[in-house]
């Protein structure tokens, strides 16, 4: 007889805890939901990613409010002092009745196999709902703590941003606008944000990208109108500036390297018709989101599953007069999307991933024609990945030449930083580097 699978989790809080000890413990945060979530409604799902996000988001400060309320230190108990974070969290930062913060955050305990936390976690909660302005009044002003960043990652961002580090820190701690980008081959702007008005969808026209629209609220995809037909996509603004920097025309063969999840091949695809586009992406299964976003959006371009900078495995000797090279990096620019980078990325993998990037540099730079334009991104706030990336790469390319970027007028973003452009997190923007190059015999 086979022995029975453990019944699902049905307590909101159970999952919470659950997800957030995974992400401590190494886990990607949307795969960590994803394994607590197959039996909870839409409604109870939303409620376990506004607590697992924000307790993720707000790690290190509700870490530190629990030990403030402890008699002793938990010691190797991840679930339980998750749990307990999950608890403060609700009653902090959440409309969550109290009554039902602490008795669900109660009741999880028993739930996650840990019945003599029920009486520690009702006793800790309730006295946080007692204390809670003298705690606060005791918090230490290490952005470490209070900005919940490892310290590694704070110390690269004062010395990368001495002027603005506090602000590029709280950004990481806000949640992002939902931007979208109109699909102008199915449907021009003005219609659809009349579309969106007949929906009942509020939202503004940012000045900084011709096919964005950003909603007042973020709402799931299903009530965007025209999503499933592919007249919509969901894309940051800062993704979005890449096809312009690109400036493709009709005709050109084109490539983008490390092109999952397809969004800015999609973007180039629908700005200029007529060219010739090619999507390398290494990882399979990222390859398949390519085919589907495209798919969706009614476009089409050549996929190759390779490396991009084992050119030998998969170019076959045309030259490109347009290469977009969106590298791999530590994320660190769209933490306010995806708050578990900060625990999940070390200070010792930067040197890797600039590495990677220095790499596909070198490796695509041949494949480009003369007179041709590189554009190089990274979606990282890190000096390391970019402007240092950029110099090493020109230091021995004597035909790389800087094509400075200019925003126009009515589309003012980002800052130069010597070479290339950043963008600060926050606001509409996700952190960004870009870079374009000429290549000039």
């Amino acid at each position: 007889m086979s022995a029975l699978k453990p019944a699902p989790l049905t307590n909101v809080r159970a999952a919470s805890a659950k997800a957030v000890a995974a992400v401590l413990g190494g886990r990607n945060l949307d795969d960590a939901i994803a394994a607590v979530s197959p039996a909870l409604s839409v409604a109870d799902l939303s409620l376990l990613k506004a607590i697992a996000y924000g307790v993720v988001r707000e790690w290190s400060a509700l870490d530190w409010r629990v030990n403030q309320l402890l008699e002793k230190p938990l010691r190797n108990e991840p679930l339980v002092a998750a749990l307990l974070a999950c608890g403060v969290y609700q009653l902090r930062s959440m409309r969550v009745p109290p009554h039902a913060a602490v008795g669900e955050t109660v009741a999880a305990a028993e739930l996650l196999g840990k019945p003599w936390a029920k009486g520690l976690t009702n006793a800790l909660l309730r006295r946080y709902q007692r204390e809670a302005n003298e705690i606060e009044a005791r918090m230490p002003p290490d952005a470490e703590i209070r900005q919940s960043c490892p310290e590694w990652l704070v110390r690269q961002i004062k010395r990368d941003w001495p002027a603005s580090w506090r602000s590029v820190l709280a950004a990481g701690n806000t949640q992002a606008p939902m931007s979208l980008r109109v699909n102008r081959r199915r449907i021009d702007r003005d219609a659809f944000v009349a579309e969106l008005a007949t929906a009942g969808i509020g939202n503004f026209i940012p000045r900084t990208a011709p096919d964005a629209v950003i909603l007042n609220e973020a709402v799931a995809v299903e009530r965007i109108p025209g999503f499933a037909e592919g007249r919509v996509s969901v894309q940051d603004l800062s993704a979005q500036l890449a096809a312009d920097l690109l400036g493709a025309e009709p005709g050109m063969r084109v490539l983008d390297a490390c092109a999952a999840p397809g969004g800015k091949t999609a973007h180039i695809i629908e700005r200029t018709e007529g060219l010739d586009v090619i999507a390398v992406e290494s990882e399979a299964a990222r390859l398949g989101r390519i085919r589907d976003t495209l798919g969706r959006l009614g476009h089409d371009a050549m996929l190759v599953h390779a490396d991009a900078g084992d050119t030998a495995s998969w170019w076959k000797g045309k030259k490109f007069d347009r290469i977009l090279i969106d590298a791999p990096c530590s994320g660190t620019g769209v933490i306010r999307r995806h708050p578990d980078i900060k625990w999940l990325r070390r200070e010792s993998d930067i040197p890797a991933m600039a590495a990677q990037q220095l790499r596909l540099l070198k490796a695509l730079w041949p494949l480009l024609k003369p007179q041709g334009v590189l554009v190089y991104a990274t979606c990282s706030i890190l000096k390391a990945e970019g402007e240092d990336v950029a110099r090493a790469f020109m230091a021995e390319q004597s035909e790389a030449v800087e094509q400075v970027i200019e925003p126009s007028p009515y589309a003012m973003w980002g800052e130069d930083c010597g070479l290339g452009r950043r963008i600060e997190p926050g606001g509409d923007f996700d952190g960004f580097y870009y870079l374009r190059l000429i290549k000039v015999p």
